[in-house]
């Protein structure tokens, strides 16, 4: 849960606590449950004839704050301004967040931490990943750079590193290429392999994974299997590249492709 106020523009989740005739007041959820209003002429474009056609009690929805006055204690909110896919991705942020906040739960019973400094540490963490679910996404990845920045005692970044193995998948994409590898040489087989496996002997990093498979002469298959689609395809191109001029340094030819229907028949 964050102190302090909104930003107008922000994307905020809230719980509607209250359906009147003229709009609908809601808790924010991330803001100690602060009352904001959602006007009828922001609940939804055009006419609206029956508010709870749009919300009703108990509903988690998400809004865009519109003005804040702390003053007054008056946080007015749009619902029409919120699109579907806002929608969403504001509330599996704030599902991650609530997530995170449980796990540092965890490590705050581990290593012993008082619960006011266990709030110290989320602002920390708030402050410097911008929300809590980021460092057990570094943590799982092994990026450190920045955990180690915020001056956490030892025992506290190993629980949260335990935590993170624990619980954090880390996201990743499965891709696949071909490549093609003639060498017209007695003992091209051979070298066709060696090849191969000079290609893939490299450490690729954290999270990643290459394996080579035959397909069919002269035909094999790159898969790759790394955290983010940019990476995945570098991989897979630079292996297949090693693999052709190892080939090529003894005679034979070599072409890649990147998916199967490009991959005609090579001689």
């Amino acid at each position: 849960m964050t102190k302090g106020w909104p930003n107008v523009g922000e994307l905020v989740v809230c719980t509607v606590t209250k359906v009147v005739d003229f709009g609908a007041f809601v808790a924010l959820d991330e803001y100690d449950n602060k009352e904001g209003l959602i006007h009828i002429s922001e609940v939804a474009s055009g006419w609206v004839k029956y508010i709870r056609d749009h919300v009703r009690e108990g509903q988690k929805i998400v809004c865009k704050v519109l003005d804040v006055n702390p003053k007054r204690g008056h946080i007015d909110l749009s619902f029409k301004d919120v699109n579907e896919h806002q929608r969403r991705e504001t509330i599996q942020l704030w599902k991650n967040d609530q997530k995170a906040s449980k796990w540092l739960q965890f490590v705050a019973d581990d290593t012993k931490i008082p619960p006011a400094e266990l709030e110290t540490m989320k602002d920390t963490i708030r402050d410097e990943f911008g929300n809590l679910y980021a460092i057990f996404e570094d943590a799982v990845k092994g990026d450190m750079r920045t955990i180690n920045k915020l001056g956490f005692p030892q025992n506290v970044v190993d629980a949260i590193l335990k935590v993170a193995h624990d619980n954090v998948k880390v996201p990743s994409v499965d891709i696949s290429g071909y490549v093609d590898l003639i060498c017209p040489v007695s003992n091209g087989i051979d070298i066709i392999k060696k090849a191969l496996k000079a290609a893939n002997a490299g450490d690729a990093g954290e999270g990643i994974v290459v394996e080579i498979s035959y397909v069919g002469a002269p035909r094999y298959r790159i898969r790759v299997v790394a955290p983010d689609y940019k990476k995945a395809e570098n991989i897979l191109k630079n292996t297949a590249i090693q693999a052709i001029e190892q080939v090529k340094k003894h005679g034979g030819e070599g072409e890649f492709h990147r998916h199967m229907e490009e991959a005609k028949s090579f001689q």
